[in-house]
């Protein structure tokens, strides 16, 4: 195991060592915690060392740590925010009913002093010198004892004291489904620098941006817990739980009441782990000798699914290995843990009861974010589109693959969630930082289905063929990085060599819709005009099948003008017709079909359903 781990840690650090080579660059965070829990007052106190590299060009004289567990405190922001928007997360208000009216209850305001989370910072020393500390809600402001200069390191070191609140969102205790511990977002952990400055955001139950680096953790608890989570345990032959070396038999003397389980993940940007007295732990061996853990309750109506879900997890990391990349740790953990489903470093807390499709939809989609977030390090808080979105398409992108009933389009329900949205009137723009939508519905359909049309419908642009090769080619050149929307963009430019920079902008900056329609279908005798027009703002290559009453097809392609490129035919079966291009500031276009009118039976704009035109009446003309 050590040996194991020792070539990954320098594997995993080689990405980080390009990176540096080149006008890229990103800092780098190595924490070193021993951390000791109280079972019964739910309570928790531990010791960080933390090397912290400024990779940077700027003189650092403040730094930033997050403390998650602030926000579970009657008055906090995220408190706040459940008072304040329209349509609060479900789980996290109560419903109660005021003067025959259903009024939804911040479930936070309610907590009693034992029941909320915190985390309290003491002795914060800088290489041995006190800095000075002031704890601003979920944010801890560090004035540093000295600078840190660009390229240099410097050691921070602090006690912290904890306590595990009631669970109202990932992280907490005694959840409805009888989870103990559910360990997310629980240490002091250091915020972001990178090239837009601080990403020192307050907690308001969004998403997360981290810091790359090692994690040296040890956990003391009472010996009955099982625990799993992130990193890889060093001493699995003293623990046991599960963990220990075939035919090891793992015994504790008699007076042993606590066990310390030491965990290191290499290359990660968080720690996250659970624990319960009932888990059932199963490891089963995956793809390129990948030990996938499965930690559930020892609970009867649910043991079946969790068996069942284990070879269709094995199956699904090949499948994302084969279409993204290799899978670059050797453990992945599915957890239950009680609230949804969250993906973390080396794995996943997510929900345990209910059907099997269920836990295998979130098992599918968590294990997916360990390609979209845990290895391409994107900014989810400003971008979430980058992580859920893309996680989303290779969800149904593998899903419908395992399927026994294959669909041809298994994006669709996406289309038609977007199309909601659309005429909701309540679309805001993907720009919007994570935190700062009106609603959350908008949210999530901006962050999961638009996030995923964008690749799905990118494969409308530049071809499926250049859109698996972008999907590669983006995890290989990011992977251990910070990818931007800018480095998405310019990966599926340089596979396809097409300009995408009005994609980009219009899909993901501004609120502009595609709408394209047939206007006019004119006989000219020997031939046909077909008149097309562009209604919305967003301009779009034209991909558009005529089908005549003799049963043959042809289809025909309209070039986007600004993107300079010409499509492969997706469908070489079929006879294909490359018009002239569609300049943007022309609304309308006319092109003729070498027959007479009433030898065409059908013109389908778009047959694929691929491009999301908001309109599709007028998609279609027949004649009649």
């Amino acid at each position: 195991m050590r040996k194991l781990l020792l070539i990954s840690i320098v594997t995993l650090n080689l990405g980080s060592i390009y990176a540096q080579s080149s006008t890229y660059w990103q800092q780098h965070a190595d924490y070193k915690m021993d951390v000791v829990m109280d079972v019964k007052n739910y309570q928790y106190k531990g010791k960080q060392e933390l090397v912290y590299t400024n990779n940077s060009s700027d003189t650092l004289r403040k730094v930033y740590y997050h403390l998650f567990n602030n926000a579970f405190q009657p008055g906090s922001e995220m408190d706040a925010r459940l008072h304040n928007i329209k349509d609060p997360d479900a789980r996290m208000v109560n419903k109660v009913n005021v003067d025959g009216k259903e009024v939804k209850v911040s479930r936070i305001e309610s907590l009693k002093p034992n029941e909320i989370g915190y985390l309290k910072i003491s002795n914060f020393k800088q290489d041995g010198v006190a800095a000075t500390t002031k704890t601003v809600g979920t944010i801890l402001e560090v004035n540093l004892a000295k600078p840190i200069l660009p390229n240099s390191k410097t050691t921070f070191t602090l006690d912290f004291d904890g306590q595990v609140p009631v669970q109202i969102r990932r992280s907490g205790r005694n959840n409805s489904e009888g989870v103990a511990f559910s360990m997310s977002q629980w240490y002091p952990k250091l915020a972001e620098f990178d090239f837009e400055g601080w990403h020192a955001d307050p907690y308001i139950a969004r998403e997360f941006h981290g810091v790359w680096g090692n994690f040296d953790v040890k956990i003391t608890i009472d010996k009955e817990y099982t625990l799993g989570g992130s990193g890889y345990l060093q001493n699995q032959n003293e623990i046991g739980h599960g963990y220990e070396d075939a035919g090891v038999k793992v015994t504790y003397p008699k007076k042993t009441k606590t066990l310390t389980w030491h965990f290191i993940a290499p290359m990660v940007h968080d720690f996250t782990w659970a624990a319960d007295k009932d888990y059932i732990h199963d490891v089963v061996k995956g793809p390129n000798n990948v030990d996938l853990h499965f930690l559930y309750k020892n609970n009867p109506k649910i043991i079946d699914n969790w068996k069942k879900l284990q070879p269709m997890m094995v199956n699904m990391l090949d499948f994302f290995n084969k279409n993204i990349g290799d899978y670059p740790y050797k453990q992945y953990s599915f957890i239950q843990g009680g609230d949804g489903g969250m993906e973390y470093a080396m794995c996943t807390l997510m929900l345990g009861n209910g059907k099997l499709e269920g836990i295998y939809g979130t098992a599918t989609h968590e294990l997916a974010h360990s390609w979209f977030q845990h290895v391409l390090a994107s900014n989810e808080s400003k971008h979430p589109w980058m992580d859920e979105g893309f996680t989303t398409y290779v969800q149904d992108w593998g899903e419908n693959e395992m399927s026994a009933k294959k669909v041809e389009n298994p994006f669709k329900g996406n289309y038609n969630a977007y199309y909601k949205l659309i005429e909701s009137g309540k679309e805001q723009s993907q720009s919007t930082h994570g935190d700062r939508y009106d609603e959350n519905r908008p949210y999530s359909v901006s962050s999961y289905v638009k996030g995923s049309l964008f690749l799905s419908q990118l494969g409308y642009l530049i071809g499926q063929d250049k859109l698996a090769e972008t999907i590669k080619r983006y995890y290989h050149d990011f992977k251990f990085k910070h990818p931007t929307p800018n480095d998405v963009k310019r990966t599926a430019e340089r596979v396809s060599g097409a300009n995408l920079d009005w994609y980009l902008m219009d899909w993901t900056q501004t609120t502009n819709t595609i709408d394209y329609g047939i206007k006019a279908v004119t006989d000219n005798g020997a031939n046909t005009t077909v008149s097309l027009e562009r209604i919305g703002r967003m301009p779009m290559p034209i991909d558009l099948i005529v089908e005549y009453t003799d049963g043959t097809t042809e289809s025909f392609y309209v070039p986007l003008r600004m993107m300079n490129f010409e499509k492969e035919n997706p469908n070489p079966s079929v006879k294909r017709t490359v018009l002239n291009d569609w300049a943007w500031a022309a609304s309308n276009y006319d092109f003729t079909i070498a027959k007479a009118k009433n030898s065409i039976k059908k013109i389908t704009i778009d047959p694929s359903g691929l491009m999301a035109d908001v309109k599709q009446t007028n998609n279609l003309y027949e004649m009649k």
